[in-house]
């Protein structure tokens, strides 16, 4: 998250006014991190109550794209999956326009995320992770993942110019791998649907109650797409199951983190044998949609009032790890 087109409290008030029926706005803050998005934290208050919120007014995605995220987002709350839930306008509508871009309100989860999780965190995620697959399967909307092989097959030769020989060895023999996956049978049969494709720590939210860690939910759909339930459950992975340190450490898998993720996972759906044989290449796919990621916000970034680019190292060292164990 990231602000990337600025907002003021008195211009959005009178906009909340007259679209929305959730109060008065009281407080709008932008939110530091991230790199896709301009987001901001949006109080209003309701007949004395305060209720919170989250603004985003999108940089990348177009007004036809944005259905298919809200209505997603919508769909899952509607099912009990614990995300964040598009408000609707007085005309009916998710999304909005402001400053000439497409924007939402959703609300906000509670809870805080836990970027030093331990092994019955990685189970909650993995078990609510496959809670979300099924209960997508009866969504009615259907968009690729933006994010996947062809996004790839372009970003790379504007990434090439910028690294080192060794990194652009790298990177060139493992798209041609990737590329002779995704043409397999195994890859082609793999069960698939709704995916999160970026539920990473900071993506997921915990609460505390009575002394006790509890999932509050996933949050930041705008990545998502349909594509291989096995490659969501490699993205989460390959952030939540890492030997620490996790930055700057080596990518290798902590073990009894997997384990826990797994377990959580299989308890609510077991995977397919083509799955199982598809795991080791499906960590490796996930490594490297991230990595190139990284290199094009890096190497190619947009200017942004609060922008953080994320280190391009990390990932190339997950990439790594994960072909020497393939």
């Amino acid at each position: 998250m990231a602000v990337f087109t600025p907002v003021s409290l008195e211009e959005i008030t009178p906009r909340i006014a007259a679209d929305f029926v959730i109060g008065e706005a009281i407080l709008l803050k932008g939110i530091h991190g991230g790199i896709e998005n301009s987001n901001f934290f949006l109080n209003c208050q309701d007949d004395g109550q305060v209720n919170e919120y989250v603004l985003t007014i999108f940089e990348r995605l177009s007004f036809t794209q944005l259905p298919y995220y809200l209505e997603l987002m919508l769909h899952l709350a509607n099912q009990g999956i614990p995300v964040p839930k598009p408000i609707i306008n007085r005309q009916g509508a998710l999304v909005i326009e402001l400053k000439g871009k497409p924007a939402c309100i959703v609300t906000k989860l509670p809870g805080q995320s836990e970027l030093a999780p331990q092994p019955e965190h990685c189970e909650e995620v993995g078990s609510m992770l496959a809670k979300m697959h099924l209960a997508g399967q009866s969504f009615s909307l259907s968009q690729p993942n933006l994010r996947s092989l062809s996004w790839w097959q372009e970003t790379v030769p504007l990434i090439l110019p910028h690294i080192t020989d060794s990194q652009k060895e790298l990177l060139v023999s493992e798209m041609q791998y990737q590329e002779s996956f995704f043409k397999s049978g195994t890859y082609q049969s793999l069960p698939a649907g709704p995916c999160h494709c970026d539920l990473f720590r900071d993506n997921v939210l915990f609460t505390s109650k009575q002394g006790q860690s509890m999932l509050g939910g996933f949050f930041d759909f705008y990545f998502a797409g349909n594509d291989k339930w096995l490659f969501d459950l490699a993205v989460t992975a390959n952030d939540w199951c890492l030997k620490q340190p996790i930055q700057n450490g080596t990518g290798e898998i902590d073990r009894d983190r997997l384990h826990a993720l797994l377990s959580g996972y299989l308890q609510v759906r077991p995977l397919t044998d083509a799955e199982e044989d598809a795991w080791p290449a499906m960590l490796r796919t996930a490594a490297l949609r991230f990595w190139i990621s990284r290199l094009w916000d890096f190497y190619l970034p947009r200017n942004a009032q609060m922008l953080t680019p994320h280190d391009p190292s990390h990932f190339e060292r997950i990439l790594l790890s994960r072909r020497h164990t393939t």
